[in-house]
């Protein structure tokens, strides 16, 4: 039997108080249910890059520290990519920007799609995301979600009270990226 190909669920934010584990672990449980693709987070708090130290620019593919290679390593080793992240000023955050740019071919020609989420879904930070992904000439899937979280929606440390009734608006999108995903990979 072949392996099943595997997708990263990239958890794009390492805020101490972040709530994008959470996501990513729920938005890994529902879109796997059923796939025959295997989803699989991937934590940026633990991979840990540094502030971008290579001296040369990532396409030459010519790494001078271990942990790029290990990136590079880690990064080859999935078929596609489901990014989750917070908008933050209009934006993304630095910590998955960093950990783009340190590679290039690795990215080229995988499928990704991503989740975003803020007080208004993120939409100006899923704007700079796709620029980006197209850039890095990953294939981008049409069906993208963009998760609205009130302060109603947390408690007092800044949690998710009910990550699933707050997220269950976008399950039909996710299943949508899902079909696309195994679609992408498999024709």
């Amino acid at each position: 039997m072949p392996a099943r190909q595997r997708i990263a669920v990239v958890i794009g934010s390492t805020r101490p108080t972040r709530i994008c584990a959470g996501i990513a672990a729920w938005a890994r449980d529902a879109i796997a249910d059923g796939s025959e693709l295997s989803y699989e987070l991937l934590d940026l708090a633990t991979v840990n890059l540094p502030f971008l130290d290579e001296p040369l620019k990532a396409a030459l593919h010519q790494y001078a520290h271990e942990h790029t290679r290990a990136w590079s390593e880690l990064v080859s080793s999935y078929d596609g990519f489901l990014f989750v992240f917070p908008q933050y000023n209009w934006g993304y955050p630095a910590v998955l920007k960093n950990a783009l740019d340190y590679l290039y071919q690795e990215w080229r020609d995988k499928p990704a799609s991503f989740i975003t989420y803020g007080t208004r879904g993120g939409s100006k930070a899923a704007e700079q995301f796709t620029t980006v992904l197209h850039g890095l000439h990953m294939r981008v899937l049409d069906d993208h979600v963009q998760a609205v979280i009130t302060d109603a929606d947390v408690d007092a440390d800044w949690q998710l009270k009910d990550v699933a009734a707050t997220l269950a608006p976008t399950a039909a999108r996710l299943a949508a990226i899902g079909a696309q995903m195994s679609r992408a990979l498999n024709g």
